[in-house]
C-alpha cells in the first residue's frame, strides 16, 4: 500500500491510548494524514494526554495534519456527511467525515474502527478501509510485532473501550485469516 492514510478519531486514538503509535510510524512512514477535525477532536482538555502524544507525533514528522478549507472541493461533501446526507445515508461525525472526505478526493485509505456508518462510505466512494485490526495484523505479518504483543496490546485497547471487532488479536487473525 503506498496510499495516504487518512484517520479517524477513533482509529488513532486506539494506538495513542496504549503509547503504540510506533507502529503506525513503522508501518505508514510519511503516509500518516491527520485531519484537522480529528487533531480538534483529540484536543478535549480531558484527554490531553492523547493530543500531546499526538503532538509528538506530528513534531517528529510522522503525521500531518490536513485542514478543509472552506472554499475546497472537499468542504462540501464534508459539510454534506456531517450536515445532510443523500437519502439512506446516515449523518456521521467531523473526524469520520473529514477523514472519508480527503481520501476520496486524494484518492487515500480511511483508517476507522467505525464498520457500521463509515464503511458505507467507504463502499460508496470506492475507498480502502484500514482498521486498528488491520493495522496490527500487517504489524504481525512484518514481524514489527508478535502474537503475543498484539494480544498485549489488544487487550489494552479494549480496557481503554475501544471497538476493534474481536475479543483478541488471536482471535481477530484467526477471522480474516479463514
Amino acid at each position: 500500500m503506498t496510499d495516504s492514510l487518512y484517520f479517524d478519531t477513533d482509529c488513532l486514538s486506539s494506538f495513542l491510548w496504549v503509547k503504540a503509535e510506533k507502529i503506525l510510524t513503522a508501518l505508514y512512514s510519511n503516509r500518516i494524514i491527520i485531519p484537522q477535525q480529528v487533531y480538534n477532536e483529540l484536543s478535549n482538555p480531558v484527554i490531553n494526554h492523547l493530543r500531546m502524544r499526538l503532538d509528538s507525533l506530528i513534531n517528529k514528522g510522522g503525521a500531518v495534519i490536513q485542514p478543509i478549507l472552506a472554499d475546497s472541493p472537499e468542504y462540501s461533501l464534508y459539510m454534506k456527511l456531517t450536515n445532510a446526507p443523500d437519502d439512506g445515508y446516515a449523518i456521521i461525525g467531523k473526524g469520520e467525515a473529514a477523514a472519508i472526505t480527503l481520501a476520496y478526493v486524494s484518492g487515500g485509505a480511511v483508517a476507522s474502527n467505525n464498520m457500521k456508518y463509515v464503511s458505507t462510505y467507504v463502499s460508496r466512494f470506492n475507498l480502502r478501509h484500514v482498521t486498528t485490526g488491520d493495522i496490527l495484523a500487517r504489524a504481525f505479518e512484518r514481524s514489527l510485532i508478535t502474537e503475543d504483543k498484539g494480544n498485549r496490546i489488544w487487550d489494552a485497547m479494549l480496557a481503554r473501550k475501544r471497538k476493534i471487532g474481536a475479543a483478541s488479536f488471536t482471535n481477530y487473525l484467526r477471522k480474516h485469516n479463514d
